[in-house]
């Protein structure tokens, strides 16, 4: 299952429908925020488990709590709220109320509420990387390449299936995290180039903010 297909298979309307009827936030909108959250989540991933001790703790971790049975079990989103909070706050420590913010401005949805929604879908973010790690068979060492392999074969996809605003959506923000490295800082890959707007207009015609504009202007 690619990174994609999470996002807008079973599992991905899953997140979406409990935080819509948890938060009283569109559905669209929530998907909106899980086709940019997501990348991020797992490119702040991808820079940590360049560190030695980052990655054999992301392995340990994703070893013990994180085998992929989320994805098959919509209880579990909701009651590991709390869980993915913890998890959020060790990914973008000092970063979390930047990124917050970002993502509030340009989904729409309230700051008191892109936490919570993070929250739910963190464990589940954790448990897709989990089951990919299970079958391809990698450790601590290998963690990074698989991160940007997750990344890299949903950019192209996303790019060559431009067929709905949702894969515009993945298409900008992989786009932006994928081929922008050189800062090191994957906030201002996705949020700074992709979402941030103003005079970087790496992916034409506005990039995401008018992708997002379109698809949520009509609800």
């Amino acid at each position: 299952m690619s990174l994609i297909d999470l996002l807008t298979g079973n599992t991905g309307n899953q997140v979406a429908e409990q935080a819509e009827n948890k938060f009283g936030i569109g559905k669209n909108q929530v998907i909106a925020l899980l086709a940019v959250a997501t990348p991020l989540i797992i490119s702040y991933l991808r820079n940590k488990s360049q560190d030695a001790k980052e990655a054999e703790a992301l392995n340990n971790a994703l070893d013990k709590d994180h085998n992929g049975s989320i994805l098959n079990d919509a209880s579990q989103i909701e009651a590991r709220q709390a869980e993915g909070g913890s998890i959020l706050d060790h990914i973008f420590g000092g970063q979390k109320s930047t990124v917050e913010n970002q993502l509030s401005q340009n989904t729409g949805i309230s700051i008191d509420k892109i936490g919570p929604i993070l929250a739910m879908l963190a464990p589940v973010v954790m448990g897709y990387i989990g089951q990919q790690k299970q079958q391809s068979n990698v450790g601590a060492g290998g963690l990074g390449d698989l991160l940007g392999g997750i990344l890299g074969n949903a950019s192209n996809q996303a790019q060559a299936q431009q067929s709905n605003p949702l894969n515009d959506i993945l298409g900008s923000v992989l786009g932006g995290g994928t081929q922008s490295q050189s800062s090191g800082n994957p906030l201002n890959d996705i949020l700074g180039s992709v979402l941030g707007g103003g005079g970087n207009q790496q992916q034409g015609g506005g990039g995401l903010g008018s992708i997002l504009g379109n698809i949520l202007g009509g609800k």
